[in-house]
């Protein structure tokens, strides 16, 4: 897929994504919290956070870093920028500006940032080595970068169940090893590995569980449909009696993680960090 496609699926999930923003936050809130101490974000940092949503994270490392720190949201949606400069007004921080483009592509300054932070984001990329090699220049040294990315499909059925039925109704293949997609730098070793790589040392990681709860099955549903880009992408060029059938499908499955006391998932992410060296 190329950065046009890419930029055009996020744009058409960016209202969706801010929409469910508070959910998501909550949702993935003990993984941040990692991702934000293992990346070293604390008062007076300037902090880059890549591929931003609508940035419920980008806000937690602005107050973390308070008025004497920044941080600078990039991401390919001009329309999910938005939202962040939106939120960050509402929110009544002056310590957030914004950055359009893809990770890979982004114009930085050299030895510019004391923190870099991505939430979900560094497993879709077209090319995670080129966005890292960028981060490593950004980045000064002794600085660190930390990464959210979810583990494997077996640990996230819910995730993963629904995409596969998504692919075999629209005729699609999943990801093979390599290509961007949910669970590519999931399985053991892979997110290590391309992180030392990239020329990062010292690569500290922590699995995190973040159960999703919400009320029902069908909110989840709707949430899936407008706010996950990657789902929406599988199906979207398919005709409508097709997407409706997958989506019919995917509501069964959603329905096998209700309980009395509502929807319940289990979830679980890989937390990453690691050094540029001097």
């Amino acid at each position: 897929m190329q950065q046009a496609e890419i930029r055009q699926q996020w744009e058409g999930a960016a209202p969706g994504w801010a929409r469910w923003e508070p959910t998501i936050a909550a949702w993935m809130d003990p993984a941040t919290k990692a991702m934000l101490a293992m990346a070293a974000v604390d008062e007076g940092a300037r902090v880059l956070d890549l591929a931003c949503g609508a940035g419920s994270q980008t806000l937690d490392a602005a107050r973390r870093v308070g008025p004497q720190g920044s941080v600078v949201a990039g991401d390919i949606s001009d329309t999910m920028l938005q939202h962040v400069r939106d939120n960050a007004r509402v929110a009544g921080l002056a310590n957030v500006a914004t950055l359009a483009g893809a990770a890979e592509d982004l114009d930085i300054a050299a030895d510019s940032f004391d923190a870099v932070i991505c939430r979900l984001g560094l497993m879709l990329f077209v090319e995670p080595a080129r966005a890292l090699a960028a981060v490593r220049r950004a980045l000064r040294p002794q600085s660190k970068v930390a990464v959210v990315v979810f583990t494997t499909p077996a640990r996230n059925p819910f995730m993963a169940k629904p995409m596969q039925i998504l692919l075999h109704h629209a005729g699609k293949t999943p990801p093979s090893p390599g290509q961007p997609g949910i669970f590519s730098l999931g399985p053991p070793g892979v997110l290590e590995r391309l992180l030392a790589d990239s020329g990062f040392v010292d690569v500290e990681q922590r699995l995190v569980e973040v159960p999703l709860h919400m009320s029902s099955a069908a909110e989840t549903l709707t949430m899936m449909k407008e706010a996950f880009g990657a789902y929406r992408a599988v199906i979207g060029d398919c005709p409508e009696a097709v997407q409706a059938a997958a989506w019919v499908e995917v509501a069964e499955t959603l329905r096998t993680f209700e309980a009395p006391t509502g929807f319940v998932a289990p979830t679980e992410v890989l937390v990453a960090a690691a050094v540029k060296p001097t």
